[in-house]
């Protein structure tokens, strides 16, 4: 299923006709740029003064970009990342490891890890993790669906990619303690200290857990 239905109007090949000028349209512009994240008021400003200077087709092309977008990209029924097709892009290859399924919490998570080169299994995406304090429970994660993957015994491995925060290490260990009693070896990213950091300028936990996650050289 889509995002989000249009409803009339459709793509820009045939494009809706534009709203009444009453003069607010730069402000809603701006407003709605406004709304995007880590976008604030002077880049809103910077990115609609483009948009304005650039022309008619450009203007066209990153309208439609953003419809099509809303329009073609959805949930993968399998792993929860959005996909273009049936599937996603790694569900639907065949040279991924089916024993290792890694966990994250939300779509750009599978990119970022993705952008690595370093994992070649698959993904689980829970859209979201457990915090009491928001109201989501299990229940509201695709935790179910996680554990119907794991109920044939081809995986053999799940690690677990939250973030190293209070809530992200709340669904790790909820989740390890739901695993473990499959047979499936659960494992953790670790975490420390970032390659060209100053020991100094290091957090107390950050510090501890490089000291934990320390490897023999």
């Amino acid at each position: 299923m889509p995002y989000d239905q249009l409803g009339a109007g459709g793509s820009l090949g045939g494009a809706p006709a534009p709203s009444r000028n009453d003069g607010r349209a730069l402000r809603r512009l701006l407003d709605e740029l406004g709304r995007l994240p880590g976008i604030g008021p002077k880049s809103a400003q910077r990115i609609a003064y483009h948009i304005l200077g650039s022309d008619a087709e450009e203007a066209r092309r990153l309208a439609r970009a953003i419809l099509d977008v809303k329009q073609q990209v959805h949930f993968c029924p399998v792993c929860f990342s959005y996909a273009t097709r049936e599937r996603c892009d790694v569900c639907e290859d065949p040279s991924r490891d089916q024993t290792s399924i890694c966990v994250v919490s939300e779509p750009r998570d599978v990119t970022a890890i993705e952008r690595t080169g370093a994992f070649h299994g698959l993904y689980h995406v829970l859209g979201g993790v457990i915090s009491p304090m928001d109201k989501i429970g299990p229940e509201q994660l695709h935790v179910r669906e996680l554990l119907s993957r794991l109920a044939d015994g081809t995986v053999t491995e799940v690690i677990l990619a939250t973030n190293p925060d209070v809530e992200g290490e709340t669904t790790a260990t909820y989740l390890s303690r739901t695993i473990k009693p499959l047979g499936v070896h659960v494992t953790r990213l670790a975490s420390g200290l970032p390659v060209g950091g100053d020991l100094e300028y290091a957090d107390e936990v950050t510090l501890g857990r490089a000291i934990e996650a320390r490897r023999e050289l």
